[in-house]
């Protein structure tokens, strides 16, 4: 449900959509389980593009799950 409410209502902010740089949205989302899960997205000939999911456990967004959604971000652009 975040990820349409992005899509229809894009550009949106805090709290449901944060940058990060180089091109790149968190998305947060609430789970039931009660846990937040993020997502990472990024824009591709004017569509939102999910690049990569994941459990958020720490403040800062951990650097092997940027690194995974730059790269899946680079391939699209080839």
């Amino acid at each position: 449900m975040d990820l349409l409410r992005a899509q229809w209502r894009w550009p949106v902010g805090m709290p449901l959509c944060r940058p990060i740089g180089q091109g790149l949205w968190e998305i947060r989302t609430d789970l039931p389980t009660q846990r937040t899960a993020r997502v990472l997205l990024g824009l591709y000939c004017e569509h939102l593009v999910a690049l990569h999911g994941f459990i958020k456990k720490t403040p800062a967004t951990p650097e092997s799950d940027l690194a995974t959604a730059r790269k899946r971000q680079k391939e699209l652009e080839r």
